[in-house]
């Protein structure tokens, strides 16, 4: 195609060069059929070359497919021999499944009464494998479950070895139930990495090392994330320092586990505390306030009794007590009228009542408010696990178990700040009221004694 459009190009240059040469005259005209020619040749040539360059692909178009003829015809014979050998093992398949049943018949025929006895000692050996894999006596005899393992997943006739195996262990877990031993073994630490220590072991139900308790989990031994109080860990050290004669008073779980487990998974105070959210918080500031308020107030109320009872007993007045307070009003008093000698003394105690009762009302109003804070925090607990309920349902009870836990943890609070308040608040008013009483009394006597015609 590019010869043929160059051909055609160089017949028009001719023509044009033709007809310019044709009016200047001389030989256009020989040029002209020159360039024709050569056109015509070049189309020629063109034409050839295609034609030859179609049988050629043509040529490799067959070959090649005959060549996919030839593949296709292989495969389907490897397909055709495949589904044979898929027939045929099938069959195979089929017979030993058949020869399989006949001698599973044969044996449980040959087995008699054994048989039974070999599926009650297989079954014995998972149960005693699960007891074994969670006891911490596994911890000082390991390697026991892999016995009981192959045992109970075997499917051939246990051998002596074997069923004697599952008795050894049985007399084993029994035996190590009723003893107190101390053996070396290896703790996996709070990284992850494996150390060897010495642990003391209480049958099956507690094992400790420094003072700390040891849980089992997968078969390797591990501290508690949390350990119990300190009276049950004093009695772990207790034990591990014990001497060979007389008795030490220890701890054990009798639940194998489980009330330790409780005990680590039991939050602290501070986790209670939290649980309450800021309205836990705002009641705990309360109340310690609140009782800094009332024992300052009830301290020095007592302190103050105290020293005007002193001051009864004596007839110098003094400035340090309200009873020499107004001992003193009474000295100052130039008039010998009763009536304002009373109101002068009236006037004195009026002046330290609001001293002896400054800060009991609020003692007492942080008392009332307590409590109304903790329902304000129980109804807000219980709208968040409402909330919680319509959101998520009541399939998972931990969603709402944090609505329910600051609904009661505010009311506790609540409760435990009211009552020392309440407490601290009576204390703190009966003392108040027994000196304004002592201080009425005095002034009364004093009148008496003013209006007999004696100063004191």
């Amino acid at each position: 195609m590019k010869l043929f459009k160059l051909a055609s190009l160089s017949l028009i240059a001719g023509v044009t060069a033709a007809s310019m040469d044709f009016s200047t005259g001389g030989f256009a005209s020989a040029n002209a059929q020159v360039t024709l020619d050569q056109v015509l040749s070049a189309v020629r040539q063109e034409r050839s070359d295609v034609s030859a360059e179609n049988r050629e692909r043509e040529q490799r178009f067959l070959a090649q497919r005959n060549q996919q003829q030839a593949e296709l015809t292989r495969v389907r014979n490897q397909v055709a021999a495949a589904e044979a050998e898929s027939t045929r093992l099938e069959g195979v398949m089929e017979t030993n499944q058949a020869r399989i049943a006949e001698l599973d018949a044969e044996l449980a025929s040959k087995q008699g009464e054994f048989q039974e006895l070999f599926g009650a000692a297989r079954t014995a050996a998972a149960d005693l494998r699960t007891q074994v894999d969670a006891s911490i006596i596994s911890a000082q005899f390991p390697g026991r479950g892999v016995t009981l393992q192959e045992l109970a997943q075997t499917e051939q006739l246990p051998t002596e070895a074997q069923l004697r195996d599952l008795w050894e262990i049985m007399i084993q877990q029994m035996a190590e139930q009723g003893k107190t031993a101390t053996f070396d073994a290896e703790i996996i630490q709070a990284n992850g990495e494996a150390a060897n220590a010495t642990i003391t072991r209480i049958g099956p139900y507690v094992a400790f090392s420094n003072g700390r308790y040891l849980t089992i989990k997968e078969g390797q031994l591990r501290f508690l994330s949390k350990q119990p109080p300190g009276g049950i860990t004093g009695a772990a050290s207790r034990v591990e320092n014990a001497s060979g004669d007389g008795f030490v008073r220890g701890a054990i779980d009798p639940t194998l586990g489980t009330l330790l487990d409780l005990q680590v998974a039991s939050p602290t105070l501070r986790q209670r505390i939290d649980q309450g959210r800021f309205i836990g918080k705002v009641i705990i500031v309360a109340a310690i306030f609140g009782v800094l308020l009332g024992a300052y107030k009830w301290v020095t109320l007592t302190m103050t009794a105290g020293a005007v009872r002193g001051q009864v007993r004596r007839k110098k007045a003094s400035k340090s007590n309200p009873l020499g307070r107004v001992m003193l009003a009474y000295e100052n008093t130039n008039s010998n009228d009763v009536e304002t000698v009373a109101l002068k003394l009236d006037d004195a105690i009026l002046k330290e009542v609001p001293k002896l009762e400054g800060g009991l009302n609020l003692i007492k109003v942080l008392a009332a408010v307590a409590p109304l804070l903790g329902l304000l925090g129980t109804v807000i607990g219980m709208i968040n696990t409402f909330q919680a309920i319509t959101l998520f349902g009541t399939g998972d009870p931990q969603i709402m178990a944090s609505g329910i836990s600051e609904a009661l943890v505010t009311t506790v609070l609540g409760l435990i700040a009211a009552i020392p308040l309440l407490l601290l608040h009576a204390f703190a008013a009966g003392a108040s009221k027994r000196v304004t009483q002592i201080l009425e009394e005095q002034a009364a006597g004093i009148i008496a004694e003013h209006a007999e015609g004696g100063r004191a």
